[in-house]
């Protein structure tokens, strides 16, 4: 099973404070710990909402909206995507995750990703597994 893990951004980092070195090393030796365990198969850091756009699409009209968002705990400071076997070891992992000393704390959420296959079958899996196919190729 796949997950995004997704951690929730905070006043520091929607204010754009940067990790210390210590917190910069600490998460590096996380994260080499996810990859020899066979788990982390990508993972990033966000740049604050100020940095980005949000896009309203209703009725076949899109609009943007420019940030930064107002809502903290709606907000993303970073993700990871892991492949578990379950949701427990998902979040055994994740409550290994170690803290920032500069943080006011933060939040991850974990969520399973839908599978082609949960979709059953029809032209429009058919497109969708046609795009994995390109991406598979691009390596």
């Amino acid at each position: 099973m796949r997950f995004m893990v997704i951690v929730k951004a905070s006043p520091e980092s929607e204010a754009g404070i940067m990790p210390s070195q210590e917190d910069l090393l600490a998460m590096g030796k996380y994260n080499e710990e996810l990859v020899k365990a066979g788990i982390m198969i990508d993972g990033a850091g966000l740049h604050p909402s100020s940095k980005g756009v949000r896009i309203h699409i209703e009725n076949g009209k899109s609009s943007v909206i420019d940030g930064p968002f107002a809502e903290t705990k709606e907000l993303i400071a970073g993700y990871w995507l892991w492949q578990c076997e379950s949701l427990a070891e998902a979040t055994e992992w994740a409550r290994r995750c170690p803290g920032d000393s500069a943080s006011s704390g933060f939040n991850i959420e974990i969520r399973q990703l839908f599978e082609l296959e949960d979709f059953g079958d029809g032209e429009g899996v058919d497109q969708h597994h046609k795009v994995a196919d390109q991406l598979a190729e691009r390596g």
